[in-house]
């Protein structure tokens, strides 16, 4: 969405058109979210890093449902040797393994998140586009925001828009949130980065 960030000249004159730098506001949400997410910090390569991913996979069926969406086809007396460690999987399958591991981590905090969330909401601190390349009579004047967000149901559609990797979704809630910045909200359509604590 380029919103009042473009000249309105041509369909191709929007954001950026006179050097400003910077991101959707959704995908900025986004990548915070990503950022925030931990786990186990071996590499799924390492007999510990595969052994710590096998053993969080293996024991629930949400990690087994989250092995089945990264594709991982093999009959379970091939994935109890992974976990034994008397078999190594293929590297295709290590590399489904770390995207299970990282599916499910996502999904287990996103329950987590929303359940804090819901309640007490959270402070998102948007920052403006980089207008360094910006001429004079171009830029804007464009300070660091602070909105609150709360609300069970805008949380819970920032986190499953997330987990599914919903583009039109996180834009439309990021569109939410930035309404609440007054008249020039959409000078933040593009931003540079936004944080919040989770």
């Amino acid at each position: 969405m380029a919103g009042r960030w473009g000249t309105g000249a041509t369909p191709d004159s929007g954001f950026g058109v006179f050097g400003a730098r910077g991101v959707e506001g959704w995908r900025a949400l986004g990548r915070e979210m990503d950022r925030q997410v931990t786990g186990i910090k071996s590499p799924v390569g390492t007999r510990r890093g595969l052994a710590a991913r096998l053993r969080y996979l293996t024991r629930s069926a949400a990690g087994r449902e989250a092995m089945r969406r990264a594709g991982i086809t093999v009959r379970q007396r091939t994935i109890d040797a992974w976990v034994a460690g008397t078999q190594r999987p293929r590297p295709a399958n290590l590399e489904r393994i770390d995207a299970a591991y990282w599916d499910l981590r996502r999904r287990n905090l996103g329950v987590e998140w929303a359940r804090r969330l819901a309640v007490r909401g959270t402070r998102i601190e948007i920052h403006p586009v980089d207008q360094t390349d910006v001429r004079t009579g171009r830029d804007r004047d464009l300070a660091v925001r602070r909105v609150t967000v709360r609300g069970h149901r805008i949380w819970d559609d920032i986190i499953a828009a997330w987990i599914a990797g919903d583009h039109e979704m996180l834009d439309i809630v990021w569109d939410e949130i930035i309404t609440d910045l007054g008249s020039d909200y959409d000078s933040y359509s593009y931003v540079s980065s936004v944080g919040f604590g989770l």
